[in-house]
């Protein structure tokens, strides 16, 4: 990940973080907005790895790392932006790696007043690295490309500006041999303005 684009997203978190000092003050928001959020949230991740023509199949996985930042332009619907470091995962041979950029529409379906349900539509530019010894089946090297990401979550807001978030999600990724799936669950923190 280019490091403008890492200091962007942790400034990101930062100042909305820094924000949460100011709650008596509440931050204004821009017309027809309903509000914003920063979060950040760590998990696992599963990877769903075919191995070539040995036939081995390999669904293993690491840990997960997200920072995201995201608005609701209605009140059920929002766009979210997000960073996902989706660990390593072995493989025979070696090991695999995945991280990215998540754009997404995000909806909430209000269970209560401080509980919602989320579902998330997106797409994911993701780069991975399969790194070890070839002849195993498995194709080294590098992969890059736009895929498919979905997810669901479920959000309590356990203050006005403070809420706990779990969710699930799925993005299709281009390897150096194919396109798999990886599958992130996370547990985090997020701060809602």
């Amino acid at each position: 990940m280019p490091s403008t684009l890492r200091q962007l997203l942790c400034a990101t978190l930062l100042t909305g973080l820094a924000a949460a000092g100011l709650a008596q003050a509440p931050m204004p928001r821009a017309a027809g907005m309903y509000g914003g959020y920063v979060g950040l949230g760590a998990g696992a991740s599963r990877y769903d790895l075919r191995s070539g023509s040995g036939g081995f199949d390999f669904d293993d996985g690491g840990s997960a790392i997200k920072l995201y930042a995201g608005a609701f332009f209605h009140p059920n619907l929002g766009l979210e932006l997000g960073y996902l470091d989706l660990g390593k995962a072995r493989r025979i041979g070696g090991n695999s790696s995945a991280r990215g950029l998540n754009f997404s529409l995000v909806g909430r379906l209000p269970l209560g007043t401080q509980l919602d349900l989320q579902g998330k539509l997106g797409t994911f530019y993701g780069r991975t690295d399969t790194r070890g010894v070839g002849g195993y089946g498995v194709q080294l090297g590098k992969g890059s490309g736009f895929g498919l990401s979905y997810g669901a979550g479920l959000r309590w807001a356990f203050t006005p500006q403070w809420s706990a978030v779990l969710q699930w999600e799925r993005q299709r990724l281009h390897f150096a041999d194919r396109l798999s799936d990886v599958d992130a669950a996370t547990l985090g923190l997020q701060y809602n303005y």
